[in-house]
């Protein structure tokens, strides 16, 4: 179970890194001529976002639902494991639905050939990808709060709950 858990944490934090970055750079694309964010488009995402950022989006849904299945019986966990996995299957959803549409509209285009309406497109593009992000740090949020639902509450520092003591025997 620490295996699967580790796994899903690093793989949905890998995936929400890349997508962060996005929202990071939206407010200075949002003001980018038609052919300087083509050329973007083009040039810097796919290398590293559409191959290393895609492989661990993948396998964090992949792990991700693998850990639904294991805490399915667990009630403190398993709500959030849920939740987790809702977000990073809605996030790799609208990768599909909303940006790789305009992936395949855009990436063969030139200056010259660029779309009339180029920034529509760029307006779906940047803020499917804004809502990703947000998707994603909503999983890595529910991720960490159910691994810890799983710490006893009496073994946290300042509880209110008392503490076995071992040099008194009890509480």
């Amino acid at each position: 179970m620490k295996t699967i858990r580790f796994l899903t944490v690093m793989l949905t934090a890998l995936s929400m890194g890349a997508a962060f970055a996005h929202l990071l750079e939206m407010p200075a694309k949002l003001r980018y001529d038609g052919p300087t964010w083509l050329h973007l488009l083009q040039t810097l995402y796919p290398p590293g976002f559409g191959t290393v950022g895609a492989g661990c989006e993948v396998l964090a849904v992949v792990a991700s639902l693998v850990l639904v299945v294991a805490t399915r019986n667990q009630r403190k966990t398993f709500p959030w494991t849920l939740l987790g996995f809702s977000c990073v299957l809605a996030s790799h959803a609208i990768f599909w639905i909303w940006v790789n549409p305009v992936n395949l509209t855009m990436t063969p285009l030139t200056p010259g050939t660029l779309v009339i309406d180029w920034t529509r497109l760029r307006d779906q593009w940047e803020f499917a990808h804004a809502s990703r992000a947000i998707l994603q740090i909503v999983a890595l949020g529910a991720f960490v709060l159910s691994l810890l639902a799983e710490i006893p509450t009496a073994d946290l520092p300042n509880s209110d709950k008392p503490r076995y003591d071992p040099t008194r025997g009890n509480a």
